[in-house]
């Protein structure tokens, strides 16, 4: 049976908390300002641990109810959901990545389950971008006689105001480099964040640069070095749950855009026509292809998550949903007129949050070449 809102009646408590989050979304997407009090909310309603494995202490949630998750809290507030979404596949992969000392996955698995520490991957650069691409970080990890010393500057960082963690994507000092994580206390001494986030969409992110400068941190917070080769092979599971948790988190921006619209229809009565627009069998229609985008992503989110997907699907996977997410709102706005653009309505800022489906990876290029070269080649 298809659900038209995820915010329905029924009791439910991550619904419950979305509706807290939606009441104040246009508070901080006008004043781009960071929603401190949802991470709190978050805490409290113990969402921040739940995809810990059940070894250290966690829920071990799988990727579907994470999605779903995800989903239902971005129709309150897309901004918090990415902050949420990054903490389950960071916290998840930490937590399952037999490269990094058992006691430091329990230490951080501890502080996610019973405080509800957050955690995030620092990897951008300004000159380097996104290390998907490629390329070497000029962030700088220098031994020291009791560690490292970290330097450098980290840009779209996610959830930086609420950050307890950093995976900071650096490399060595050595003659011959090696790239890796490193674990960064964000108040440790030499940490500072610049608030450079200030985008037309996802305003309340906070993702701000981060500023290391000699920031020294211990030998077992070096987590995972490789040579820089060591990198090129995907993992797929994080690629699974990245994609299909950035799926979900925009489906449900446009089921948030979707739900407001069918009220405007239901309520808007013209004059001249006597009748609430919900009559006309011409919006009738165009609603009816926002149902069916919407019900297309729920139905290809829910599948991936499930069932074993390829990394070449996972990216047409990402790359439809966030097609048919910002489509969905699209039409909304289309219907609506210049009521949809109004500040004073929640539609145009759906429309803002919605288009940056399109920055996270996998690209839509990237994505499309990938599926390319999986059906024609080796020729």
């Amino acid at each position: 049976m298809m659900d038209g809102t995820i915010l329905s009646t029924r009791p439910d408590p991550v619904r419950d908390v979305a509706r807290r989050f939606a009441a104040t979304a246009a508070l901080h997407d006008r004043e781009g300002s960071f929603p401190h009090e949802n991470i709190v909310a978050l805490r409290e309603a113990g969402l921040l641990g739940l995809t810990i494995p059940a070894e250290f202490g966690g829920a071990e949630i799988g990727l579907a109810e994470a999605a779903r998750i995800v989903g239902a809290i971005a129709e309150g507030c897309p901004a918090t959901a990415l902050v949420l979404a990054m903490q389950f596949i960071q916290q998840r992969g930490v937590a399952r990545n037999g490269a990094i000392s058992r006691a430091v996955r329990a230490r951080l698995a501890e502080g996610a389950v019973k405080r509800g520490e957050v955690m995030n991957a620092l990897r951008v650069e300004p000159e380097l971008g996104t290390p998907a691409r490629g390329g070497l970080p000029a962030t700088v990890a220098r031994r020291t006689a009791s560690g490292w010393a970290l330097s450098g500057r980290k840009i779209y960082s996610t959830g930086s105001p609420a950050l307890d963690w950093g995976l900071v994507f650096a490399r060595t000092d050595e003659e011959a480099p090696r790239t890796g994580l490193f674990l960064l206390p964000m108040r440790a001494p030499g940490v500072r964040i610049v608030e450079t986030w200030d985008q037309a969409g996802l305003r309340a992110s906070g993702s701000h640069d981060v500023l290391m400068n000699e920031v020294t941190i211990p030998e077992d917070h070096a987590l995972d070095l490789r040579a820089p080769t060591g990198w090129n092979e995907r993992d797929a599971d994080a690629a699974a749950w990245n994609t299909l948790l950035i799926a979900a988190l925009y489906t449900g921006v446009a089921r948030a855009a979707r739900d407001w619209l069918v009220g405007f229809l239901r309520n808007r009565v013209p004059a001249n026509l006597g009748q609430p627009l919900a009559t006309l069998p011409r919006v009738q229609e165009a609603v009816g292809r926002v149902e069916a985008l919407l019900l297309t992503n729920n139905r290809l989110v829910a599948c991936a998550a499930r069932e074993e997907t390829t990394s070449a699907e996972l990216g047409l996977v990402k790359t439809v949903a966030a097609d048919n997410a910002i489509a969905a709102v699209q039409e909304a706005v289309a219907l609506c007129g210049n009521h949809a653009l109004a500040r004073s309505n929640p539609l145009e800022r759906h429309l803002r949050d919605v288009l940056c489906a399109r920055i996270h990876t996998p690209q839509p290029d990237a994505a499309l070449l990938a599926a390319g070269r999986a059906a024609l080649l080796p020729i």
